[in-house]
């Protein structure tokens, strides 16, 4: 008996060792705890005051991605983001990110360009359908670059069954836009680029340089003004859309370059003229919108994704390598802060999560930055501790 309890505890330790050891990879490999990165929610579905006190000012999530450029969460807390070069992965709870992608798309992803896979969503009713949608660029025949939005469904880690909805928006080497959300009035929003041809940003008949709003099947949505998709238009390359809490849509553009300047953020209306490329900055004309804030002349924020949480709107700056903080005071913006300059390189994805975080995505293997270890990264930032 005493010979069975030795050998009972001593293989008890061991396994517990081996557990212990693992738990400290995992940790080292994260630089982050080894529990989920998303707590355990309450019946409200919020954190409870005492997890969001616990959550550090930021952890890393997830590392060694190429080139990320958007994220969704599935209702397990496990994450799907795109990969510019055409992949869809997933990172579990702890970090891991399953080195066989959910997909992989053939894409143009030419390393010195914008385009690729870029933005993704959950429908809303995601729980029944499995749907995902996604955008990205391609090359047609004759070598013409163009985007589209495709529908799959996300079942047993893959996606599969491509469905083209919306197809054939003017592309280029730069100038793609890009972002994909569903918005409170279950529409889905689009954001797309001027493809390098400014004109097209003020033709109505042209999908670039344009919001768009669709149908979940990616037909015209009611009352839109124009009697097609078009939602906005003048804009010249916008890559982040967000609600507050009284239904605006914000969004975020990239302005001028050569010389670089005038990044906007605005408050985007449903049938109004953003007058790229005839005003640019704090200019206005009658029948445009100025927008609510602009880089300047001599500034440029390269501005990406945007979350809204309170009336704080944050959003992503890349040649900035900023996470900037705005105050959202009814229709205007004020208190332009700046959050971890030049300490994570360029941000491109800015979204809230489930459990009220901000979830940034790196984008310092594009061409464009100097890659740091182990990027790109998935950064979890506590607003609460900015």
């Amino acid at each position: 008996m005493k010979i069975s309890r030795r050998i009972i505890l001593l293989s008890g330790g061991i396994i517990l060792l081996i557990v212990i050891a693992g738990f400290y990879k995992l940790s080292q490999k994260n630089n982050t705890a080894v529990e989920p990165f998303i707590p355990t929610l309450s019946k409200n579905g919020e954190p409870s005051p005492k997890q969001i006190a616990d959550i550090p000012k930021t952890t890393i999530v997830a590392q060694g991605l190429e080139v990320p450029w958007a994220i969704a969460f599935l209702s397990d807390a496990r994450i799907l983001v795109t990969e510019r070069p055409g992949r869809v992965r997933i990172v579990n709870v702890t970090g891991d990110v399953d080195p066989n992608p959910a997909v992989t798309i053939n894409v143009d992803s030419r390393t010195d360009g914008e385009g690729g896979l870029l933005g993704i969503v959950l429908h809303p009713d995601f729980s029944n359908n499995h749907f995902v949608y996604l955008y990205y660029t391609y090359q047609s025949s004759g070598n013409k670059t163009l985007n589209r939005v495709v529908r799959m469904k996300c079942e047993n880690n893959k996606l599969s069954g491509e469905e083209v909805l919306i197809d054939k928006i003017p592309g280029a080497i730069y100038h793609n836009g890009g972002r994909i959300k569903f918005g409170p009035d279950g529409f889905l929003y689009i954001t797309t680029g001027d493809s390098r041809d400014s004109s097209l940003a003020q033709d109505k008949n042209s999908l670039a340089g344009k919001i768009l709003r669709s149908t979940d099947e990616g037909k015209p949505a009611p009352g839109n003004p124009f009697g097609n998709l078009i939602y906005s238009y003048g804009h010249r390359n916008p890559q982040g859309i967000a609600w507050d809490a009284n239904g605006k849509l914000w969004e975020t553009e990239h302005g001028r370059s050569n010389p670089t300047g005038f990044d906007e953020v605005n408050l985007i209306e449903g049938g109004k003229n953003y007058g790229w490329e005839i005003i640019q900055g704090d200019e206005t004309r009658s029948g445009m919108e100025t927008p609510k804030i602009n880089s300047g002349a001599n500034g440029t924020w390269a501005p990406s994704g945007v979350a809204i949480v309170g009336n704080s709107l944050f959003f992503s700056g890349l040649k900035g390598e900023t996470l900037y903080e705005a105050k959202i005071n009814g229709g205007n913006i004020s208190d332009l802060k700046k959050h971890f300059e030049k300490e994570f390189g360029r941000i491109r994805e800015v979204i809230l999560g489930p459990d009220g975080m901000l979830y940034v995505t790196t984008s310092n293997r594009d061409g464009r930055g100097s890659p740091k270890d182990r990027d790109d990264k998935i950064i979890r930032v506590n607003p609460t501790k900015l």
